[in-house]
């Protein structure tokens, strides 16, 4: 057992914080599964997880269950559940601690076969602990793992986890994620949110939390509109005229408030929408040079080159995650649609 676990008296403690409701596919960046089937879906949390004896009983008999976001990094791993549909998740025991933390809709929580209690705050499980997730439809989790290898032998005793800091910690994550610059930044910001939550459950207390946090209503009109409206060029005269600000001072607030320019930020929306479109791809052959110039990318090598300084992996490659999946059908990219891709 991990020296953190020596003076622990329960597994499992609830800290009841009432969360934000988020956006629908938070940390839509690194979204690996959408409108996956029960037996895809399983596999995937599988592979995520690192917990192969995982068991997932949908509610009724769906075609597709949900969808899974997923950046893991040197320090640990972040996960984002989503369901469509209503499932039952268990059988999976933690190495090192898990913080749940619902987003939206109703879910459910069990440890050691004991009874189910709502989930409706951030929950914390402790290692070998096995537990259980229920979730309803339209419900949305966010699941993280510090590295049991982290130096956390120190973790405080359950009653003293400053539940609140926790939970504002994994907040403003999520809303640092929304404006992830590229790959690079994403895994220096999960990192780091990682470092300060060992910290935290240690019994350190947590510095000011400085970053980018679109709050200005000018700012979240132009967010609107980009994410919004998928048929829009960018045409920066017409931004800021939404916006109700000049050109220039357009440009400086959203770099001030998102740490990125306009025109960045329209190009990131973009990536992920192709990104959407590669996930979502039921289809034999998938199309990335059609996905591609269908969100303006008209340079394939180029497209390639910044979807990878996003995302940290070539398009073909996150097509491929899917298919090789070990209850998954590998589909072959073809070199026409993917030549540098």
């Amino acid at each position: 057992m991990p020296p953190w676990c020596r003076n622990m008296r329960k597994f499992l403690i609830f800290l009841t914080v009432m969360p934000n409701e988020f956006p629908v596919l938070e940390l839509a960046s690194y979204l690996r599964l959408n409108r996956a089937s029960p037996g895809e879906w399983l596999a995937a949390a599988k592979v995520l997880s690192g917990c192969d004896d995982l068991e997932c009983r949908p509610h009724g008999n769906p075609a597709t269950i949900g969808a899974i976001a997923s950046l893991e990094v040197e320090g640990g791993s972040v996960t984002v559940l989503h369901a469509t549909h209503g499932f039952d998740l268990s059988g999976c025991r933690n190495i090192g601690p898990k913080m749940v933390l619902p987003l939206s809709g109703v879910a459910e929580f069990s440890v050691l076969g004991r009874r189910w209690q709502p989930l409706d705050g951030l929950a914390i499980v402790y290692p070998h602990a096995l537990s259980s997730i229920r979730m309803a439809p339209e419900s949305q989790l966010l699941i993280v793992r510090p590295d049991p290898a982290l130096s956390v032998g120190n973790i405080q005793a359950s009653s003293r986890i400053p539940a609140l800091e926790v939970t504002r910690l994994l907040e403003h994550y999520l809303n640092q994620a929304r404006f992830f610059r590229d790959h690079r930044h994403a895994e220096s910001q999960t990192a780091s949110m990682l470092c300060t939550l060992v910290g935290v459950l240690c019994g350190d207390k947590p510095d000011s939390m400085p970053g980018p946090q679109a709050s200005d209503r000018r700012v979240l009109r132009v967010i609107e509109k980009i994410d919004g409206d998928a048929n829009w060029e960018f045409d920066l005269k017409e931004l800021a005229m939404h916006s109700g600000v000049s050109e220039r001072n357009l440009y400086y607030l959203m770099k001030r408030q998102t740490g990125m320019t306009p025109y960045r930020y329209f190009q990131r929306s973009r990536l992920i929408r192709v990104r959407r479109r590669l996930v979502d791809c039921q289809c034999e052959t998938p199309h990335i040079s059609w996905y591609a110039a269908d969100e303006g990318f008209t340079h394939l090598g180029r497209f390639a080159a910044l979807y990878r300084e996003h995302f940290g992996e070539l398009p073909s490659e996150t097509v491929q995650w899917r298919r090789r999946l070990p209850d998954g059908h590998e589909v072959p990219v073809t070199s026409e649609q993917t030549a540098g891709v």
